[in-house]
């Protein structure tokens, strides 16, 4: 008794990885807001927001409080905070405003239809797959280095590409690096087209054994 009237007093809103989520929304609400003036600063903050990422993920599992919401809250933090980006990046780079709008449509598209396939076969986060599904989600998710480098990678390409329109004459490095992201950054689009597709057909899956349920109920 005295345990349950204790899980009733939970307040999930108040847990620590929800806590690091609203932070995170805080930084990315200022980086938008920096944008047009202050590069270094709206950069800095953007950044922090994208590596608190991966801190709230370890505090949900080190204090045994990951939650359904937790796990939205998270994907959709991700997902403005470049779309965002890619906005300003528009208005910066017009002659590439067909490149960001598609990058942003996959990039939601593929997240959302992952997310609800995932909530509705019962999963706690979009990040947990199951292990006989597809090859290279189950390396993207069950690899912390790769999931780390594919992540960074993508948020620092759309950050260069920023910071290059604002500084003079970047030093040689600045655009190796670029280069290097930019990799990253197509490979990663390439995993968000397998998403979109796995996503898909796992509610197809979904779809055909309900209507099988429902037609031998009839």
């Amino acid at each position: 008794m005295p345990e349950t009237s204790k899980m009733e007093q939970e307040n999930i809103f108040l847990f620590v990885p929800n806590l690091i989520g609203y932070a995170r929304i805080v930084l990315a609400l200022l980086s938008f807001y920096l944008l047009p003036c202050c590069p270094w600063p709206a950069v800095f903050c953007y950044m922090l927001s994208a590596l608190l990422d991966s801190l709230d993920g370890h505090a949900a599992r080190a204090l045994n409080q990951c939650t359904k919401f937790g796990a939205m809250l998270d994907m959709l933090t991700d997902r403005c905070a470049t779309m965002c980006l890619l906005v300003n990046l528009s208005l910066l780079y017009p002659s590439y405003t067909f490149l960001f709008q598609l990058s942003m449509c996959l990039d939601i598209a593929s997240h959302w239809l992952h997310l609800h396939s995932s909530t509705v076969k019962g999963s706690s986060s979009h990040k947990t797959i199951d292990l006989s599904g597809n090859p290279i989600l189950r390396i993207y998710y069950t690899s912390k280095p790769v999931l780390f480098v594919m992540c960074a990678g993508n948020e620092l390409f759309f950050c260069l590409l920023y910071l290059l329109h604002h500084i003079p004459e970047p030093a040689a490095w600045v655009y190796w690096l670029q280069g290097l992201c930019g990799t990253i950054c197509v490979l990663k689009s390439g995993i968000s087209v397998v998403h979109l597709i796995t996503a898909s057909q796992n509610m197809v899956a979904l779809d055909a054994a309900e209507r099988e349920q429902s037609a031998k109920t009839q």
